[in-house]
């Protein structure tokens, strides 16, 4: 190319432009790259190629440059701002996007680079596309934050997340450092994705956690993974690296439409799997307490290879998850006899409200199957204030407008089979059971050990009395009973499932009015 002394106006500006284009590229910078690499991470750039259809990636904002209006940030460098921002699509579906750049001062939000996030922000609002960000940063950049010119004014950006939530799936990919902002942004998110190994998320991290209050610890005890999605669930789900985070991403916007406005896609039907189908008669165990995988019943029942598990292994006696009913998306919700023997927690309950919202949010059916004892009990369940978040799965429930479909296999005792969808609470379009069902108040046990103590100790035989009374109450606990007098609609063959929870999907409206609800501006959740 020729000296630009050489050029005419119009080459010479073109030049100018392509050179700040190229200038920005991974090829450029390969020192930094090969940092990025180093530690086990993609760069932001190959992050998105990896995860957008191929080509579809439209930058805004990759000129731009930092204010350098405050203290030492006279001569500072950071392309882009530390942030690529854009449109893309997914499966040929538009999307907005946003990959901070660890490489640019580490990932860190400057003022103008804050400004494109609100764009892609509000052009999601307005055009009802999923809102993604992929985080990898240190929060707000902390020369520009110790400005009150920069930071007085606050963020527009959590006034529009608000706006997001329910109306587009919002994503946040936790894929380096996340302590501060990148945890405030992705707590605001539907759905959270952390990379084992690399990425933290949390309010601080250990340099300004010792500051603030002396505690020594690392990053990893802090907000590593382990920690966030696994103990906290905090994040929904972990990956191994950058790849599966974002394979993860994909799956989960395929199950949602692009936003409320719109029916979820219908995927192309496929049977269950086959040795899930057959096992569907004999999946309950002779003996009641003994565990099963709620997973081989719902593989029994959905499509094969279907079902996508959110918060997997947070909060594991309760299964959430996405899965295919003859192609169509639907949300389930499922007890885990295999964990605290399906019993909801806090967690569990923080868990299952948090998946109904998103189900109902987006159009999506929800599937309960029913196998608890009840809640928690003891001082332990006390700590966690269960009985307020218990309230939050019934709250979420009564206001979802989803067709609601509830089978009871084994077990569905008290307040937890109401919170389960159970019988006619919440007036599920379909509520059924299995032959296997007991249905009651509360543990038959304890029943009797409270109402029968005085006829147990008066007997000649406590003990045997006591099991008479027992056995007496079992016998009117029975699926065939609960049928008797229509608590449920419907006493179903196991093998039935899948096909009475489609009949019912394909009567139902998508959604249904709350016509006894007033008119009010705000229902007041009790989490």
């Amino acid at each position: 190319m020729s000296d630009d002394s050489t050029l005419g106006a119009t080459r010479l500006a073109y030049a100018q432009f392509t050179a700040k284009r190229d200038s920005l590229v991974d090829a450029a910078r390969p020192a930094a790259i090969a940092r990025q690499h180093a530690l086990g991470k993609l760069s932001a750039r190959e992050r998105i190629a990896l995860l957008v259809d191929h080509g579809s990636f439209h930058e805004v904002g990759g000129l731009v440059e930092p204010k350098r209006d405050t203290f030492d940030t006279e001569s500072l460098q950071a392309p882009s701002d530390g942030v690529l921002t854009g449109y893309a699509s997914i499966d040929g579906r538009p999307v907005c996007l946003c990959a901070f750049d660890f490489t640019v001062l580490g990932g860190s939000n400057g003022r103008i680079g804050e400004t494109k996030v609100e764009r892609m922000a509000t052009h999601a609002l307005e055009h009802g596309c999923p809102m993604l960000l992929l985080l990898d940063g240190g929060g707000h950049r902390i020369q520009e934050g110790l400005d009150s010119r920069h930071f007085a004014q606050g963020s527009r950006y959590f006034q529009i997340a608000v706006a997001l939530s329910g109306w587009v799936p919002t994503v946040a990919v936790i894929m380096g450092p996340g302590f501060a902002g990148p945890s405030n942004f992705a707590a605001l998110c539907d759905f959270v994705v952390m990379v084992r190994g690399t990425s933290t998320m949390g309010i601080a991290g250990p340099a300004l956690v010792a500051a603030a209050t002396g505690e020594v610890t690392d990053k990893d005890t802090l907000g590593g993974a382990a920690v966030q999605a696994d103990l906290n669930g905090l994040a929904d789900i972990a990956a191994d690296d950058d790849a599966e985070a974002l394979a993860y991403v994909r799956r989960y916007l395929a199950y949602l439409p692009s936003n409320a406005g719109l029916l979820p896609a219908f995927a192309t039907p496929r049977e269950p799997a086959h040795e899930f189908e057959q096992r569907l008669l004999d999946a309950m165990p002779d003996n009641p307490r003994k565990p099963y995988d709620i997973c081989d019943v719902i593989r029994g029942v959905v499509d094969e290879d279907s079902l996508f598990q959110i918060k997997p292994s947070f909060a594991p006696n309760l299964v959430t998850g996405f899965a295919l009913i003859h192609g169509r998306a639907v949300g389930i919700v499922a007890n885990q006899p295999l964990h605290l023997a399906g019993t909801l927690d806090a967690k569990a309950c923080e868990k299952g409200a948090h998946f109904v919202s998103i189900c109902d949010g987006f159009g999506l059916p929800l599937v309960y199957l029913v196998d608890l004892p009840g809640f928690l009990v003891g001082s332990q369940a006390e700590d966690t204030a269960l009985a307020r978040r218990s309230a939050r799965l019934l709250f979420e429930l009564g206001q979802a407008t989803v067709p609601r479909v509830s089978i009871v296999l084994r077990k569905g005792y008290g307040l937890g089979y109401i919170a389960m969808c159970g019988g006619r609470s919440f007036d599920a379009d379909l509520c059924v059971a299995w032959p296997t069902a007991e249905i009651c108040a509360m543990s038959i046990e304890g029943a009797v050990d409270v109402a029968y103590q005085k006829q147990v100790r008066a007997a000649a035989d406590p003990a045997a009395k006591r099991a008479e009374l027992i056995g007496r109450f079992r016998e009117q606990l029975g699926a065939l009973h609960a049928a008797e007098h229509f608590g449920i609609d419907d006493v179903i063959d196991p093998r039935d499932t899948r096909s009475v929870i489609l009949a019912t999907l394909e009567r139902c409206a998508p959604r249904k009015k709350h016509r006894a609800w007033p008119d009010k501006p705000h229902g007041i959740s009790p989490i």
